[in-house]
């Protein structure tokens, strides 16, 4: 085995450790709440390969409402550098933080990170919190989405697939 794969293996086990030991739970959540969200996995964030090398998986708490806060839970893993690295966030446009004085954190080296930020969508559509991770000096972003209400429709394809001459299928749709 690769000394990389024996630390992927000793942060794997590590978060299954902290998983398994679980934290003190939320007196004013209920437990099935708890057990769902607790359950509802984590969507990974796209890498870039001169990014800053943290992984990034992220999760919606709850349904999104309009005034109403929702946590968005974030996990990083991956953090190499002794010096450690950071996690900084910011609401976009359509949302605002719940504090937001606390919009970094620092990350350890070795260890799994989760932490839940919370934000209050204004309104119907999706609004993104943008999170952005540094490690020796390189700098990956990515923008979480954060949906209220029903996700618009793609639009219906106009046209029926067709083949041109040369073999390739196109779908033929009018230009106004």
């Amino acid at each position: 085995m690769t000394a990389g794969r024996g630390r992927i293996l000793a942060s794997t086990l590590a978060c299954v450790a902290v998983l398994g030991a679980g934290a003190p739970a939320n007196a004013s959540e209920p437990a099935a709440r708890k057990a769902a969200s607790a359950s509802k996995p984590m969507h990974v964030a796209p890498m870039k390969s001169n990014g800053s090398g943290i992984i990034l998986s992220y999760r919606i708490d709850g349904t999104p409402k309009a005034g109403s806060p929702v946590s968005v839970v974030l996990r990083m893993d991956g953090v190499t550098d002794p010096a450690g690295a950071t996690v900084r966030w910011v609401a976009g446009t359509g949302l605002s933080l719940v504090s937001p004085s606390q919009t970094s954190q620092m990350l350890a080296s070795g260890v799994i990170s989760t932490l839940a930020v919370q934000v209050i969508p204004a309104g119907e559509g999706v609004g993104y919190l943008d999170v952005f991770t540094t490690q020796y000096g390189a700098i990956s972003a990515m923008s979480i989405p954060v949906q209220v209400g029903k996700a618009p429709t793609s639009l219906p394809a106009t046209g029926e697939l067709k083949q041109t001459p040369s073999g390739e299928k196109i779908v033929p749709m009018p230009v106004k």
